[in-house]
């Protein structure tokens, strides 16, 4: 069977390309469609179908641009009311793409229309299902999601339903299938994923805990529910967009790509109430920066968090990024619904420089300074901002924590009238976290270098005992 996984590392997210005798299919496409249109193309293909396994919650999905591009038909699972022309199969329904068969499971769970595909090769052989976010590598969709938008669920009623869906429809199914799920480790659609992004029914029978025959429904949902964090903000918008429509890619990108002098930037972030964000990396944004912008670097977990941070989807952007890279900061904000860049600093932070516009710093200082100053004043306020779980695993003793995931409450026990030094596991959060707070006027930070890694490795600093973190859920 000729199917393809085209993963997407920052995303933790898996589409998938399905082509039989010129005919294609698209399972779950991300934002930006040309690499799918291309992929058909190569091979001679029309896409026939775009299939969604379900509304999804941590990115948009493509599926109305390639619908509009290739003139494929958009196919969702039972009980799915899109607001827009699409397919909403029945359960068992099949579809033919060339010679293969891509018949329709309802499982609800995750959401009410989740929906597996089965798919049969040119032999009638069951060859795999492409899963969604019912099944992963190791895990299963969280149901708690769900409830946020649909206002009679609640996440102990959806993980019912996963139970019986996992235990109807996925486990009688032959051992030799192969699963194609959605997502792999890092993304937040689940606790427990494996960093494998496949595997056979079979060996997820024997090792998936949520397959565990033995497990009664009560049991499960227990299990299920016990250490969910709480999830992203952006997801019910991301939700939203997915179920009523959006504005097309190419509008987004027309609108982000707009090169703005160091003048024209600067006026547009005091005429509108568009936000500046920085996404160079972190050494390099603290040695200078437009002031009030925020630092969330292109090359760490990008959408994630400036989904966590970034409240609402239709804040107006500004953005600073490095030379070239604009259109890839565009892309991946659309990818999680953030489509209201409103143009870049064309030049860079050296144009702003260079135009004799006023900028700003953070004083950064190496573990072993950091060292030297606890030692002459041990009363020296220092804050962890990893999350929770993560302090609770390992830290430095006597230093607070403050999480990142949680500013907005974390902030309030940063004084703003002493130097306070703050790290995260390496650098990357906790500079995201400074320039927020100097934003909000806070102008005492002063960011670790290397951050608790290097405060570990410095072996001048007291560290708690390291207990597993499963075993503080």
């Amino acid at each position: 069977m000729k199917i393809e996984q085209i993963y997407t590392g920052c995303l933790a997210h898996a589409a998938y390309y399905l082509e039989s005798n010129g005919e294609a299919a698209i399972f779950d496409p991300l934002r930006e469609v040309e690499p799918y249109i291309q992929r058909a193309e190569k091979s001679n293909a029309t896409i026939k179908y775009v299939f969604e396994t379900h509304f999804h919650a941590d990115f948009v999905s493509g599926h109305l641009d390639l619908a509009k591009k290739t003139g494929a038909k958009i196919v969702f699972g039972p009980t799915a009311k899109p607001g827009y022309d699409a397919i909403t199969a029945e359960d068992n329904q099949i579809f033919k793409v060339g010679d293969y068969s891509v018949k329709v499971i309802h499982t609800p769970g995750h959401t009410m229309e989740s929906t597996t595909y089965l798919l049969t090769d040119e032999t009638g052989k069951e060859h795999g299902i492409i899963s969604g976010d019912t099944l992963f590598i190791g895990d299963v969709g969280r149901p708690d999601l769900a409830q946020h938008v649909i206002a009679d669920l609640t996440e102990e009623k959806l993980a019912g339903h996963l139970y019986d869906s996992l235990r109807n429809k996925i486990m009688p199914l032959s051992d030799d299938l192969i699963v194609y799920p959605n997502h792999g480790a890092g993304s937040a659609c689940g606790k427990n994923m494996s960093k494998e992004t496949t595997d056979t029914l079979g060996h997820q029978k024997q090792v998936n805990y949520a397959l565990n025959p033995e497990l009664t429904k009560e049991a499960f949902i227990k299990e299920i529910l016990t250490g969910l964090t709480t999830p992203p903000g952006y997801f019910p918008q991301n939700v939203l967009m997915n179920i009523k429509g959006y504005e097309s890619f190419d509008e987004v990108m027309k609108r982000g790509i707009q090169a703005l002098s160091p003048r024209a930037f600067d006026a547009a972030a005091n005429e509108t109430e568009a936000l500046v964000l920085d996404t160079r990396d972190a050494q390099v944004f603290s040695e200078g920066f437009v002031p009030n912008s925020i630092n969330i670097g292109i090359d760490g977990n990008f959408a994630p968090w400036v989904g966590a941070l970034i409240p609402d989807v239709k804040q107006q952007i500004l953005l600073v990024t490095d030379a070239g890279r604009e259109e890839e900061v565009i892309t991946r904000l659309a990818r999680v619904g953030y489509d209201h860049c409103i143009g870049y600093l064309e030049g860079g932070f050296d144009a702003w420089k260079k135009a004799g516009m006023e900028t700003d710093h953070i004083h950064r200082v190496t573990a072993e300074q950091l060292a030297d100053i606890r030692a002459n004043n041990p009363e020296t306020p220092v804050f962890d901002v990893r999350k929770k779980s993560e302090f609770d695993s390992e830290h430095v003793l006597g230093v607070e924590n403050a999480p990142l995931d949680i500013i907005n409450s974390a902030m309030t026990s940063i004084p703003k009238n002493k130097t306070v030094y703050i790290h995260c596991a390496g650098g990357y959060r906790s500079m995201i976290f400074a320039s927020i707070l100097r934003a909000r006027g806070y102008d005492n930070l002063v960011d670790v270098v290397g951050g608790f890694k290097a405060l570990k490795d410095s072996q001048k600093f007291e560290v708690s005992d390291y207990v597993c973190p499963t075993t503080l859920l």
